[in-house]
């Protein structure tokens, strides 16, 4: 497997510690790309350095987490070769992967426990890419 990459702002940092002790637990290596402190900072610091990551194929898949998720999951998604999605239940996450290849899972930190982000990870990384048809539409996004 290759290294996950990893990022949150102040209000996604609690749960990004529990991914990281998640992925631990699963011995997936992972690499932290900030925050590091649960003091207020600005979500896109953190996401441009993991969007640059995923793009230049050093790490695969990603997790950022921001406290609705969507702040965070933007400014990804500026990047073009990302297709973060926010999943905050299980089908969304299951979808992403499967529909839209997505290559970082977003999550709200401040709307769902550990037990659901537990379900989510879970769900993501056991998806796979249908292809077919999405592919078709997935080479439409670029600009």
């Amino acid at each position: 497997m290759k290294t996950i990459g990893i990022c949150s702002d102040h209000a996604g940092f609690e749960l990004k510690q529990f991914v990281k002790s998640w992925l631990e637990a699963k011995g997936w290596p992972y690499k932290d790309y900030g925050t590091y402190t649960a003091e207020s900072c600005d979500y896109a610091d953190f996401a441009h350095p993991l969007a640059y990551a995923i793009e230049a194929e050093e790490c695969y898949p990603g997790i950022a987490i921001c406290g609705s998720g969507n702040g965070i999951n933007i400014t990804l998604n500026k990047h073009q070769g990302i297709r973060a999605a926010l999943c905050w239940i299980p089908e969304i996450a299951e979808l992403a992967r499967r529909h839209n290849n997505a290559n970082i899972l977003v999550m709200p930190g401040r709307f769902i426990t550990t037990d659901e982000a537990d379900v989510i990870m879970t769900t993501f990384f056991a998806a796979e890419f249908e292809g077919g048809r999405h592919q078709r539409r997935i080479d439409k996004i670029p600009l």
